[in-house]
């Protein structure tokens, strides 16, 4: 996000005009006070010619560093002027044009005349903002946002420029307060803030890119509104590198919550064109199969002969969670039924093999077949802890959680056979 210190100063374009039209010369004696026209009180005065020409004076200069001296003999000479919180925005104003670090003190003297003057509010969270200073970048903004509603209008500036101003500054501020909470995570205030500015300004990718972060890194996160504004930042981004790193970021984001990137591009179309979300808009989110889904699918349509060729973790998976029909159509083809296949051994022993078969159990060193033999293994062919086998059992039983087949009429194959490959059972998207 950036702002530019061109932008923050002609905000306040207007201001030395507008102040030097708030002063008066010095009236005419009145003739009596029944005479006089009635006073409006709103309306600053300086009475005395020698402060109002030194106020004058400086503001009416035209080169930003005598400017600034001229202000400071002024508020030096006359330090309780009725003029002393405009000499103070005009002198904070030559500062900020000229670049000088001057700018931040002198928009706390600023603000010790008035805490809820605006501009010094908006000056100071500029400031802070690009020192990444969020904390006080945030306060000021939100606080020069309260503040907003209740600046006064100087004089000589028209209503419609004026309420200009005030627009240009609520979007300033919102920008420094929802990029200054995004980066303190607080979400839910850079999403208000950012949104607003936004709304404001919706062409403006320094604002439509954090908001998309606002929505897409919040707990929990708000998918439609961060993949709508990611896809619109793409589309803003006039630098070649972030406009591709912004669409492959939205583009993941979007399979991520979509399951597939079908209708991503829909959307890049839509956001060229469409600054904000229409009615009704929507991302239908994927929701992955249950366990129990896959395995349905596994099994439908398929023929005996077929769901004998499945893979033992297959085999696992409609058994351990599958129902109990499509669970009884897998185990009435395999019971009893003499089969070869390939396994990790977990615990040898003379007659009775601990043994996995599925590549998730062998991971996990997790026994899910229990092969009794037909007779003892001799000492010279008891395979070793860790080693490959290739069997031969004959399935009689099963426990669905933690699923354990149990095979009896076990033998060594002692070369290899049509074996099922260990397969990965778990529930994939």
């Amino acid at each position: 996000m950036k702002t530019s210190l061109v932008a923050i100063v002609l905000m306040f374009a207007g201001l030395a005009s507008g102040q030097q039209t708030t002063t008066q010369p010095p009236a005419q004696p009145a003739a009596s006070p029944q005479a006089a026209p009635q006073a409006q009180p709103q309306k600053k005065e300086i009475k005395d010619p020698a402060e109002y020409n030194a106020y004058v004076g400086a503001v009416q200069q035209q080169d930003a560093a005598a400017r600034v001296s001229g202000l400071e003999a002024f508020l030096a000479q006359y330090p309780n002027s009725v003029m002393k919180e405009d000499a103070l925005e005009a002198l904070m104003v030559a500062y900020q044009q000229s670049g000088s670090p001057k700018v931040m003190d002198t928009a706390n003297r600023l603000l010790a005349a008035n805490p809820n003057n605006v501009r010094a509010l908006v000056l100071l969270a500029y400031n802070e903002r690009a020192a990444q200073k969020w904390a006080d970048a945030k306060g000021h903004a939100e606080r020069g946002l309260q503040a907003l509603p209740n600046m006064p209008k100087p004089d000589g500036v028209s209503d419609a420029d004026f309420a200009k101003q005030k627009d240009q500054f609520a979007v300033a501020l919102e920008t420094f307060a929802g990029f200054s909470a995004l980066q303190m995570k607080d979400n839910a205030t850079a999403e208000k803030d950012l949104r607003a500015a936004v709304e404001a300004d919706p062409s403006n990718v320094d604002n439509v890119y954090p908001l998309a972060l606002a929505y897409l890194t919040a707990t929990p996160e708000d998918d439609v509104n961060g993949l709508f504004f990611i896809a619109r930042a793409a589309n803003l981004a006039k630098d070649q590198a972030f406009k591709t790193q912004t669409t492959k970021f939205g583009r993941s984001k979007y399979v991520k919550y979509h399951g597939s990137d079908e209708g991503w591009n829909d959307l890049l179309t839509l956001t060229a064109t469409t600054p904000l979300p229409p009615a009704g808009f929507t991302v239908k989110q994927y929701v992955p199969p249950t366990p129990a889904e896959q395995a349905h699918d596994l099994v439908k349509d398929k023929t005996p002969a077929d769901l004998k060729k499945l893979s033992f973790a297959e085999w696992e998976l409609v058994l351990s969670a599958g129902s109990p029909e499509d669970a009884d159509k897998v185990w009435s083809v395999i019971k009893g039924v003499a089969l070869q296949m390939e396994a990790t051994v977990l615990k040898p022993g003379a007659t009775e093999l601990q043994i996995a078969a599925s590549q998730d159990d062998i991971d996990a060193k997790r026994a899910d077949i229990i092969l009794t033999m037909t007779g003892t293994i001799p000492p010279k062919l008891m395979p070793a802890e860790g080693s490959t086998l290739d069997f031969e059992g004959t399935p009689v039983s099963y426990t669905a959680s933690p699923f354990v087949m149990t095979m009896e009429k076990g033998a060594l194959l002692t070369k290899a056979a049509p074996k099922k490959p260990p397969v990965h059972h778990k529930p994939t998207h």
